[in-house]
């Protein structure tokens, strides 16, 4: 074992007294950090107890936001003086499965390579952002800060940005108004200030049982929810139609996919029931309700008669599933160009995945996308974050340090 591995491994166990009195640089912050499993299945509570006893250990009080069955929650904290113009650091702290996946680490392990990356599960999505502001908090601390720094992390942001709600109606109440949000989401360090708008549904057909040889005394739901299917092709195509050139998400239209699907009992009978889990992605000033408001009028305007045609008994039922709003580079301008002085760069960026930042943004705060890591690694096997991006976030937090004590 490298001695760089070495030292991940030390970290990965340490208590929040003793990460706190031996300050961890960003690395081994991660190593800790990606120990904890935190699959959005599971309980991110042990992470986030660890988060706020290591702040306790350092003077800084956080304040958790649970869900509503306390199996999960919200942190958010702040350090510096309680005055408007401060940053808050937003982070998510689940993250993806792993199952199925042909991981050559073990992805609860943070492991350095030679090649300079760091494996492990969130290490790039996005637990490499939240380490970089964990292990600068003793320079926060130091510092002679003229706004505060805030800290928001949330729970379920991979399973359509549930938690950020709560977390950000409670903090931007609790505090003063904050002159800008930064979403630490892998964007290589470059500067994202437009994202698309996510929308994330529910459609369940219901039709009724019969035999298979019998198709005229039933309803087969299946039967229905693939003409749906291919409805939402056909208009995915009419939507691609319209690329747009004056915005660099790629690809440049508005998107559909459909990412499950359960229905049916046996081969031999008509399927009473299909569920389809499905969404879409539309561009920063597009119309964000079209697909939505086109598909409703398509399932209740075309195929609900059809199906109860057959049997009155049929039904199909649309229900939201999660919706996170967009954001546009001109409602951002603030917090764009603070970004781009801490990171030295001239230029921003759109995306066309979907983040919290749009929930900020909602509460009158300027918000921009920026972390470490290539969102490219996002959710696959042997996900990793090089150092040289987390040592690029690190400059990016003293710069942004250096600034707050000018103010």
């Amino acid at each position: 074992m490298t001695p760089a591995n070495q030292a991940l491994a030390a970290a990965r166990t340490l208590s929040p007294a003793e990460a706190a009195h031996a300050p961890l640089g960003t690395a081994e912050m991660l190593s800790r950090l990606v120990a904890f499993d935190t699959t959005s299945r599971n309980s991110n509570l042990e992470l986030i107890h660890w988060v706020r006893d290591y702040l306790a250990a350092q003077g800084v009080v956080a304040t958790l936001v649970p869900s509503e069955d306390g199996a999960k929650a919200n942190l958010y904290a702040s350090i510096g003086p309680a005055a408007e113009g401060g940053i808050v650091l937003s982070g998510h702290t689940d993250v993806v499965p792993v199952d199925g996946q042909p991981w050559s680490t073990d992805p609860w392990a943070l492991v350095e390579k030679p090649d300079g990356k760091l494996y492990g599960r969130g290490s790039c999505d996005m637990k490499g952002f939240v380490a970089a502001v964990l292990a600068h908090v003793p320079a926060f601390k130091q510092a002679r800060l003229k706004v505060p720094m805030h800290f928001a992390f949330s729970y379920d942001e991979e399973v359509g940005c549930l938690g950020a709600h709560s977390l950000a109606e409670r903090l931007m109440g609790d505090v003063p108004k904050p002159r800008a949000v930064v979403v630490g989401e892998p964007t290589m360090m470059g500067v994202v200030n437009a994202q698309n708008w996510g929308g994330g549904l529910i459609a369940t057909f219901t039709g009724f049982e019969a035999h298979s040889s019998m198709t005229h005394l039933g309803v087969s739901a299946i039967h229905f929810a693939g003409e749906f299917i291919h409805w939402l092709n056909v208009l995915q195509e009419e939507l691609a139609a319209r690329k747009r050139t004056d915005i660099d998400t790629v690809p440049g239209h508005t998107t559909i996919n459909v990412g499950v699907i359960n229905g049916g009992t046996a081969g031999n009978i008509l399927a009473r029931e299909c569920v389809l889990n499905w969404g879409y992605r539309t561009l920063p000033g597009d119309d964000a309700m079209e697909v939505e408001r086109r598909a409703e009028a398509y399932l209740m305007g075309e195929l609900l008669p059809r199906m109860r045609a057959k049997h009155p008994s049929a039904n199909i039922d649309l229900k939201r599933r999660s919706m996170v709003p967009g954001i546009k580079a001109e409602e951002n301008v603030v917090a764009t160009e603070l970004a781009l002085q801490w990171t030295g760069s001239n230029r921003t960026f759109a995306v066309p995945y979907g983040t919290e930042a749009g929930i900020f943004r909602a509460h009158g705060v300027p918000t921009v996308i920026c972390g470490p890591g290539d969102i490219s690694q996002a959710h696959q096997p042997d996900e990793f974050v090089a150092a040289s991006q987390l040592k690029a976030c690190d400059a990016f937090i003293a710069r942004m340090i250096e600034w707050a004590e000018r103010q």
